[in-house]
């Protein structure tokens, strides 16, 4: 097979948004069956790039540079010694065990010279995608505990920080949790863990959705046995709700509304439609900069991903020094309550949101590039 790999510093493609912070290297190669991936490298001022590897068949390079931007933002916002990093392969997720194996284990050997990033899970891959990546070039983050990782998509360390994010919101006088509802739009990993932990503190989830369709009861789903039917059969016709179509979700009246599925499901248009006044971003890059424009015009206060969602790649560098789950999630805590703190003083003070995000992690990265060798 002609391998096609290209290395591709910052500023070589402009059209992909190069810039003084990256991305560092951009590496493209084929894989068996014809499928290609892609691994942004964004940058390693803080420490070694951490990010997930993405599994669709739609991921295009320009995405994943523009999610490997996102976690340099993230690591460095809520102050961890990493930078940002993304992969992707353009593969369809429910190919069979063992050609998924094949195809992830090939990636892995063919990223094991790209040593400042470690791999970690994401749409597509889970767990025990990781240790087949561990397997054979012994660096990867969110492993399974049989081998001293720390699982954290099944333990649900992203949705546990949103849900962090929320005390915050609640302490500041932005939200009261117990009886607030709250709206769920994808119901994976992320989404499953965030609507556990928010009803379990009071809260009414009183929609959520999946690729499939989506569910409401205006009084709050129960959402462990929510979870369990999910396993069995299509979350639409879970009989304690009522099914509605999937897209409508945005526009359930709520006071959280947590996107936690695909990029840029918050645009201009669909926009209009959401009816919540908090927006905690649980996905990646879930909104674009008009939809943002357009809740700030209306008053609905938007927590950006680079913080609300950053409770997995916490986790991942807790993995990463050797610490205990336990340990993760206090990390987890810890980091996030004092970063949502400085957030809010800064939008307090009059900074829009995503920009005080953005200008925290951009403070941490040029402080630490202060003590790079520029020679």
């Amino acid at each position: 097979m002609t391998e096609l790999v290209q290395h591709v510093v910052s500023g070589a493609w402009p059209d992909w948004g190069g810039d003084e912070l990256g991305p560092r290297s951009v590496t493209i190669f084929r894989l068996p069956g014809e499928f290609r991936a892609v691994v942004a490298v964004d940058n390693v001022t803080l420490g070694p790039a951490i990010g997930g590897v993405r599994m669709r068949p739609e991921v295009t390079p320009g995405e994943v540079i523009r999610l490997a931007r996102g976690m340099t933002l993230k690591c460095a916002a809520v102050g961890l010694p990493h930078g940002g990093a993304k992969a992707g392969i353009a593969a369809p997720p429910w190919l069979d065990v063992r050609t998924k194996e094949a195809l992830i284990r090939t990636f892995a050997v063919r990223i094991a010279d790209l040593t400042d990033y470690w791999p970690g899970p994401d749409m597509g891959t889970d767990e025990t995608a990781m240790a087949w990546v561990h397997d054979e070039i012994g660096r990867s983050v969110g492993r399974p505990a049989a081998i001293g990782g720390i699982p954290l998509d099944t333990l649900g360390a992203t949705g546990y920080g949103l849900a962090i994010c929320a005390e915050a919101l609640e302490k500041s006088g932005r939200l009261e949790i117990d009886g607030a509802r709250i709206a769920v739009q994808g119901f994976g990993a992320v989404g499953r863990s965030v609507a556990l932990q928010l009803h379990e503190r009071g809260a009414r989830v009183v929609a959520v959705s999946d690729i499939e369709g989506a569910v409401t009861n205006p009084d709050g789903l129960d959402i462990a046995k929510l979870i369990d039917f999910q396993h069995e059969r299509p979350l639409n016709q879970f009989p304690g709700g009522a099914p509605m179509i999937r897209d409508e979700l945005l526009g359930v009246p709520c006071d959280v509304l947590i996107p936690a599925a695909q990029p840029d499901v918050l645009n201009r248009a669909t926009a209009a439609q959401v009816r919540a006044s908090i927006v905690l971003e649980g996905a990646n890059i879930p909104a674009t900069i008009e939809a943002e424009q357009i809740f700030a015009a209306r008053n609905v206060l938007v927590v950006p991903d680079i913080i609300a969602n950053a409770g997995g790649v916490i986790c991942a560098a807790a993995e990463s020094r050797g610490l205990t789950a336990a340990q993760a999630f206090a990390d987890i805590a810890e980091r996030l309550r004092a970063a949502m703190t400085e957030w809010l003083a800064r939008t307090e003070s009059g900074q829009a949101p995503r920009n005080a995000a953005r200008t925290m992690a951009q403070e941490r990265l040029q402080a630490a590039a202060a003590y790079r060798r520029t020679f």
